[in-house]
C-alpha cells in the first residue's frame, strides 16, 4: 500500500490506517479473538498504520491493539496514540478518564499508553479533543510534545479533533506535523476546507482523515432512519442530504462508502484515511474500495453541480497564498 510522510517528520503512514475505537467496544462488545482478527485483517490488507487512544474503552483498545501487534516486527508499522485524558482509579476498582494537558500529564499519558500497548515507542502523539482546554493545550501540552519530538521520544506530533476552531488555532499557532480531522472533511460536510485544510497545505502540515463516514451515516449504500451521525441518530435533514448523495453516487456506478473514502483521499493534503471496523470483513472490504482504480471526476462535478461539495481542489479559490509557519505554542 502507498505510504506518505507526515509534515516535516520522518514518519510515514499507509494511505489507509486502522482506527481502533471499535476495539474499545464503541458500539458493541467484542471478544479479544475478534479484536485480534480485525487487526490481522488490516495487516493482511496492507495497512501498517494503527491509531488508538486511552479514551477508547478506557484503555481497552490500547491493550487489544498491543496484543494483536505483539508478534509483528516493530519497525514494520506505525502507531499513533493520544494525550489529554489520563486514566485514574475510580475508587471502585476501575478507571475513569480525567482531563490533563499539563506537561507532566502528557509524559505520564504516553508512558501509560506504552505500558498498555506493550511497545517501546509511540510514533505519533496527538493532542486529543482540546477544544475546551485550549490555553493548557497550546501553552503546556504542545510545548511538551514538541520537546519530546526534539528529544526523539516521538516521531511526529499533532492534534486530533472535530472542532474547527481548535484545528485552526493549531494550524496558525504551532508547528505540528499533522492534524487528525474527525468528521469535518467528509462527503457529507466539509467545513475544514474553508480555512483549515488550505492553511495546513500552505504550511506543510499533513492531514489524517478520520470519521469519514460521519460515525455511520455514510457507511451503507442507502442510509436509513436510525443511522448514526456524531454517535446519535441522524436527523431527517441529514438523512435527506445523505440520500441525495447516494442517488448521485449510484448513478455513477459507486456505493456511498466508496465515494466517502475516495472523496477524502482526493484532497492532496490528506496522507491517510483512518477507518474503523467492527469485523475483519468490514476492514478488508473498505481497503478493497480504496484499491479501485477508476476516474471519478464526473462524480465530483455532478456533486458540485448539486451543491453537495465545494469546487475541486485544483480550483484557485481553494488555495490561499502561502503564509510562513508561526513558531511557538503559547
Amino acid at each position: 500500500m502507498k505510504t506518505n510522510r507526515l509534515g516535516s517528520s520522518s514518519v510515514e503512514v499507509t494511505q489507509v490506517g486502522l482506527g481502533t475505537a471499535q476495539l474499545g467496544d464503541l458500539y458493541d462488545e467484542l471478544d479479544d479473538r475478534r479484536a485480534t482478527a480485525i487487526v490481522d485483517a488490516a495487516w493482511d490488507s496492507g495497512i501498517r498504520y494503527f491509531d488508538t487512544a486511552p479514551h477508547y474503552g478506557v484503555g481497552l483498545a490500547e491493550h487489544r491493539l498491543g496484543a494483536a501487534l505483539a508478534a509483528r516486527p516493530r519497525d514494520d508499522y506505525v502507531v499513533s496514540s493520544k494525550v489529554g485524558r489520563l486514566l485514574v482509579p475510580d475508587g471502585l476498582g476501575g478507571l475513569v478518564r480525567r482531563w490533563d494537558f499539563s506537561a507532566d500529564g502528557i509524559r505520564r499519558s504516553l508512558d501509560e499508553s506504552l505500558e498498555r500497548l506493550g511497545l517501546d515507542r509511540i510514533d505519533i502523539a496527538l493532542i486529543h479533543d482540546p477544544q475546551e482546554h485550549m490555553p493548557e493545550a497550546l501553552g503546556s501540552a504542545y510545548p511538551a510534545l514538541a520537546k519530546l519530538k526534539e528529544d526523539g521520544v516521538v516521531g511526529a506530533i499533532g492534534v486530533g479533533t472535530g472542532d474547527i476552531r481548535a484545528l485552526t488555532s493549531f494550524v496558525f499557532d504551532t508547528d505540528v506535523d499533522v492534524l487528525m480531522i474527525a468528521g469535518r472533511l467528509t462527503l457529507l460536510e466539509q467545513p475544514a476546507l474553508d480555512v483549515v485544510v488550505p492553511a495546513a497545505a500552505a504550511r506543510g502540515i499533513s492531514v489524517l482523515g478520520a470519521g469519514v463516514f460521519n460515525t455511520g451515516l455514510l457507511a451503507t449504500a442507502r442510509p436509513e432512519a436510525g443511522s448514526r451521525y456524531e454517535y446519535s441518530a441522524a436527523s431527517e435533514q441529514l438523512l435527506a442530504r445523505a440520500g441525495r448523495l447516494a442517488d448521485i453516487v449510484e448513478r455513477h456506478g459507486l456505493t456511498l462508502p466508496e465515494a466517502a473514502i475516495r472523496y477524502v483521499l482526493r484532497e492532496p493534503t490528506v496522507t491517510s484515511v483512518v477507518l474503523g471496523a467492527d469485523s475483519p470483513e468490514q476492514i478488508a472490504a473498505n481497503v478493497a474500495l480504496v484499491r479501485e482504480r477508476r476516474e471519478l471526476d464526473a462524480l465530483w462535478l455532478a456533486l458540485e453541480a448539486d451543491g453537495l461539495i465545494p469546487p475541486l481542489p485544483s480550483s484557485p479559490e481553494r488555495r490561499p497564498a502561502s503564509t510562513p509557519r508561526s513558531r511557538g505554542g503559547s
